[in-house]
C-alpha cells in the first residue's frame, strides 16, 4: 500500500488558500442571492424579487420589517395616478404599502439612502422601492412602480433634493393586482378609503 501523501509545508499554504477562496466563493452568492417574498392582499397576490446583490443596505431593511411581520395586517394605503396630483409638475405613478398600524412605533432606525447611481437599479414598470422624506430618512414604508418612473432615480426631477429614491427589487408576479390596487376608485386625494389591506407578506421556501 502507498504511503497517504501528506502536503509540503510550501504547498500547505497554497492550499489552505485555495481552500478558503472555494469557501468564500460558495458563501458569496449565497449571501447575495435574490429573494422572493408573497404579499397577500385582498385583491390578489402579488410577488417580489428583492435584490440584495445590487442594494444590500435596503434589501436587509426591508427584509428585517418582513421577518418580524411588521407588513402582516398592514396595507396599501395610497395610489398616485397622473390625475391626482394636480400640485405636482412632475408625474409619477405609484402605490405605496405600510406596516400594520398597531406596528408603527415599533420599528427600526431609518437608513441610508442607497441612490440608484449606485446600485443601478432603476425605476422602472414594476420596480419596488422605499418610501422617503429627507436623504437618509427612510423606514418601512415602499412602493411599487407603475410604467416606468426615471424621475425618481438619482437625478430626477420629483424630489427637489435630486437624490431619487432606492429601489431594491421589482415585481416578477402580480402586476395586474398592482394595477387593480392603483385603479381603486374609492379616494380622498391620494388616499385610499378604505385602504387595501395586506392579509401576509413572507419569504418564498
Amino acid at each position: 500500500m502507498g504511503v497517504p501523501l501528506r502536503p509540503t509545508r510550501a504547498i500547505a499554504p497554497i492550499l489552505a488558500a485555495a481552500a478558503v477562496a472555494s469557501l468564500v466563493a460558495i458563501a458569496r452568492p449565497a449571501a447575495q442571492a435574490s429573494v422572493r417574498v408573497r404579499v397577500q392582499t385582498e385583491l390578489g397576490d402579488i410577488v417580489l424579487e428583492i435584490d440584495r446583490a445590487r442594494a444590500p443596505n435596503t434589501a436587509a431593511n426591508f427584509l428585517r420589517y418582513l421577518d418580524a411581520r411588521h407588513y402582516d395586517g398592514g396595507m396599501f394605503h395610497r395610489t398616485v395616478k397622473l390625475d391626482n396630483q394636480p400640485d405636482s409638475p412632475v408625474k409619477i405613478e405609484v402605490i405605496q404599502a405600510g406596516v400594520n398600524p398597531d406596528r408603527a412605533t415599533d420599528g427600526f432606525p431609518p437608513i441610508p439612502l442607497e441612490r440608484t447611481s449606485a446600485t443601478g437599479l432603476r425605476h422602472t414598470d414594476g420596480a419596488i422601492s422605499m418610501a422617503r422624506g429627507q436623504p437618509d430618512s427612510a423606514t418601512s414604508g415602499w412602493f411599487i412602480c407603475i410604467n416606468d418612473q426615471p424621475s425618481l432615480d438619482f437625478g430626477g426631477a420629483r424630489n427637489p433634493d435630486g437624490q431619487g429614491f432606492a429601489a431594491f427589487g421589482r415585481v416578477v408576479q402580480g402586476m395586474d393586482v398592482v394595477r387593480k390596487i392603483q385603479r381603486a376608485s374609492n379616494t380622498d386625494a391620494q388616499r385610499l378609503t378604505p385602504p387595501i389591506k395586506i392579509l401576509k407578506a413572507a419569504r418564498i421556501q
